[in-house]
């Protein structure tokens, strides 16, 4: 996207992300800026993942009778932690970003990761200190916890502009509109609806009735029906194009969220489209694309994962409705490990779980498909039974990662672990017959029973094995000897055991 003064180039809208931590009102922001700015006064977006949508606000209250409105895009960017990847691509799409701080709270994880992802964009930002109607809130001590994370705001020892709100209440928000039109008008930022469109594929997903789509943000030139999409690979006519509040429109310009639909192939979320005006211009494109990426050998990285003899290979198919939440299940996916399970993925894709999903996942009786936000083909259940393959479906991810590690932990393989229960000195020997050796010591830790098997250490090395046969106490049997007590033995074992060896009783646990 431009910024460049050019005498042919017009204002263009800014594009803003809101950001920061899940629990300090961003959803709240969004809805009221929604509910009391969306164009046409209706609500909407693209779709719930990554939402894109515009509003009208008038800079000059006082004039707003006379001069039209100004349009700002909005980005709205999941909060849950897996989305990581989605709110970096949030904000190395937009024009500016909102960082939103918890006037109770103050600074988060969340809140440091988003900046983190703000400076590497380049991109400015404006901090909304939220929550200001909250008893606990301390706006001071909010600026205070924000310099000690070296963002410095306005008249606090730094230059980065900030407006204190309170989404719930409205209070403060429409300075903070004006605020993100005062940083656009600074920033410069200008577009030509002469050129064919171009921009940021932010989306896609695939509709089992309508087809391949993509959520577009068209960062320069003018988009129109009847031309053609190009999105690295993947291209689609331009037979309709839907707003975002899905309503059908000619064309649409810079800074603009629209859908297309018609894709031959789902286009890669983060990837930058481009027009043409016929299908001869892209599909020359396209063939250019595909004969430069079969040129290139890819690198391809093998993870080698060092495992139990037991260990148990999980294959794992996984199935989304949209391509940017698929990235964020596999990034949660990447974090389970377990010593004697293994996760692999040997398929993923977007859309509903069929037949061919199932019959993939059939070659293995441990094999599980996940499915999120999509819905399983009676097919697919059909085979899912005969073969015994599990299928699971889920709206929320934690809840996907949750039962994920239940069933893991349900399906580890057991081993046989030793667990020591007491150690004992050898203070003296008395008699050996065969393997049997009578012997005296003191229990150091734990308990010595009669049948407990002992491992013979000697300078802290295990030379040899055996089994108490017998407990004695003051010239009396005895099933167990506790800790401080001084005790006789009878120890069946082929090594023979000398005055300071210590025995280390054990027991076999299944772990």
């Amino acid at each position: 996207m431009s910024k460049s003064p050019a005498q042919h180039f017009a204002p263009r809208p800014p594009i803003v992300v809101i950001m920061g931590h899940i629990d300090h009102g961003k959803s709240s922001l969004l809805d009221y800026i929604r509910k009391s700015n969306v164009v046409e006064g209706e609500a909407g977006g693209i779709t719930q993942h990554l939402s894109a949508y515009e509003v009208l606000h008038h800079l000059d209250q006082k004039r707003k009778d006379l001069l039209a409105p100004n349009r700002i895009t909005f980005l709205d960017t999941p909060g849950h932690e897996a989305f990581s990847k989605m709110r970096a691509r949030g904000a190395g799409v937009a024009d500016i970003a909102i960082l939103v701080v918890s006037a109770e709270d103050g600074v988060k994880e969340q809140t440091k990761e988003a900046l983190r992802s703000i400076k590497e964009a380049g991109i400015p930002y404006i901090v909304a200190i939220n929550k200001i109607d909250k008893p606990n809130a301390n706006i001071e001590r909010t600026k205070q916890n924000l310099a000690e994370n070296e963002i410095y705001l306005e008249g606090f020892g730094g230059d980065v502009p900030f407006v204190s709100i309170s989404a719930k209440l409205g209070t403060g928000v429409p300075d903070l509109l004006d605020m993100m039109l005062l940083v656009a008008e600074m920033e410069n930022l200008t577009g030509d609806s002469a050129l064919p469109a171009e921009g940021i594929v932010v989306e896609s997903h695939i509709d089992t009735k309508r087809g391949t789509s993509a959520t577009l943000i068209i960062t320069n030139g003018t988009l129109k029906k009847g031309s053609f999409i190009l999105a690295e690979e993947s291209m689609s006519p331009v037979r309709t194009i839907e707003n975002f509040l899905g309503k059908q429109v000619s064309e649409a310009t810079f800074s603009s969220p629209v859908q297309i639909t018609g894709f031959d192939s789902l286009p890669a979320v983060g990837t930058t489209f481009r027009a043409y005006a016929n299908k001869k211009d892209a599909e020359k494109m396209q063939l250019e694309l595909r004969q430069a990426r079969a040129k290139i050998k890819p690198a391809v990285a093998m993870r080698t994962i060092p495992l139990a003899d037991n260990a148990l290979v999980v294959p794992v198919v996984l199935k989304s409705d949209v391509a940017g939440t698929l990235e964020a299940i596999e990034k949660e996916l990447g974090k389970i490990e377990r010593e004697r399970v293994v996760i692999k993925i040997i398929a993923k894709g977007v859309g509903a779980i069929g037949e061919n999903d199932a019959k993939l996942a059939s070659g293995s009786e441990s094999a599980i498909i996940l499915g999120f936000h999509t819905k399983v083909e009676r097919g697919a259940q059909d085979i899912a039974e005969r073969f015994g393959i599990t299928i699971k479906t889920f709206d929320i991810i934690y809840k996907l990662s949750e039962w994920l590690n239940e069933e893991l932990d349900r399906r580890t393989p057991k081993t046989m672990g030793e667990d020591v229960v007491g150690n004992a000195k050898i203070l003296k020997t008395f008699s050996a017959t065969k393997h049997k050796q009578v012997i005296g010591g003191k229990v150091l830790s734990g308990v010595l029973e009669v049948g407990a098997q002992v491992k013979i250490m000697r300078r802290e090395t295990e030379i040899g094995r055996g089994k108490i046969e017998g407990l004695q106490t003051q010239k009396l049997a005895t099933k167990k000897v506790e800790e401080g007590n001084e005790c006789g033995m009878m120890v069946d074992a082929k090594i023979e055991i000398a005055g300071g060896d210590v025995l280390e009783a054990f027991v076999m646990n299944e772990k």
